[in-house]
């Protein structure tokens, strides 16, 4: 599989990470949720997302000279938190397209941890974040199609390994695809069947690995669903080389489903979850049949939840 994102590379990501992101808890949900599933935090990474892991791996490999110049990238929110974060660490500027439509808190936060923020339309930002980088001689971090972000992330699945050496299915989340990637790439040789979840509004990866063809849906299209992280139009070159590779099966889920598993992750095991990072357990409580039997564990990939959004899901009064 030459091309991939090795193991060697995760081991030195989760080094490179150390004491510098959170080692997030497994937490058991099998008492409620009806079977052998535990759930990864990443909710509880500083920026509220697994997007840390691999801006921090990325900001720390650039050459000492081309790092000094700044980072720039484009996303909806949480890789743009996270890239602002890993550039204060190290005292480099960095500037952040974001489309319009983002999440304001989301928005807020870039904002507020230093970075520099311009927006644009959806299908633009790749275009103007190149152009910023042109004019600035500013690095492009891309925010998941390079095989540091995929070491970042796979680090992930180190976790999960360590914490339940038992574990024989993961669910994970599925936008641009450098979570996923990662994960696999980490649990590769191991074992363990590494499941991606989309909405069904939003299913481009389901639809690729279907057909054999990385496909791209249109940006109207991907903005019809709640879960504002999992717009991406279409896999990234790399991360779709892991997909097809070493990803078992991606399955999709409604927006009634994606809501029902954030308001029962609140209510009965006490953890908050935005849109995006409640798709995996959403698959669990509603799609199990279509889901490899065996203990399970759903990537919660972040928490960032638009308060507005959260306060609709929790308003019903009868028990998920």
């Amino acid at each position: 599989m030459s091309g991939l994102v090795g193991p060697d590379s995760i081991t030195s990501a989760a080094s490179q990470l150390d004491g510098a992101t959170v080692r997030t808890p497994l937490l058991d949900a099998s008492h409620w949720a009806g079977g052998p599933l535990s759930l990864k935090l990443e909710n509880l990474q500083p920026t509220g997302a697994f997007k840390v892991r691999g801006a921090t791996v990325a900001v720390a490999r650039l050459d000492p000279v081309a790092r000094a110049r700044g980072v720039v990238t484009h996303s909806s929110g949480n890789h743009a938190q996270a890239l602002a974060w890993a550039a204060r660490a190290v005292g480099i500027p960095a500037t952040i397209v974001i489309p319009h439509g983002a999440p304001a808190g989301k928005v807020a936060a870039t904002e507020g941890l230093g970075a520099r923020v311009l927006r644009t339309d959806a299908a633009r930002r790749a275009e103007v974040a190149g152009a910023v980088v042109a004019e600035s001689g500013g690095v492009l971090v891309a925010p998941y199609d390079h095989p540091d972000i995929i070491a970042g992330q796979g680090t992930v699945g180190l976790e999960i390994l360590d914490a339940d050496p038992t574990v024989e299915v993961v669910l994970v989340p599925v936008s641009g695809g450098g979570l996923i990637s990662g994960i696999a790439a980490a649990l590769a040789r191991r074992g363990v069947r590494v499941v991606g979840v989309e909405p069904e509004l939003a299913a481009d990866a389901a639809e690729s690995l279907r057909t054999g063809v990385r496909t791209a849906w249109t940006p109207e299209q991907v903005a019809r669903t709640a879960a504002d992280g999992l717009r991406m139009t279409q896999l990234g070159a790399l991360p779709w080389e892991h997909v097809r590779a070493l990803v078992d099966r991606i399955v999709t889920v409604a927006e009634d489903e994606i809501a029902d598993a954030a308001r029962a992750l609140v209510l009965r095991a006490r953890v908050v979850a935005e849109p995006s990072g409640a798709v995996s357990t959403a698959a669990w409580l509603h799609h199990r049949a279509e889901l490899p039997a065996g203990r399970t564990v759903a990537v919660v990939s972040g928490g960032n939840a638009d308060p507005g959004w959260l306060a609709g899901v929790l308003r019903p009064t009868a028990p998920p």
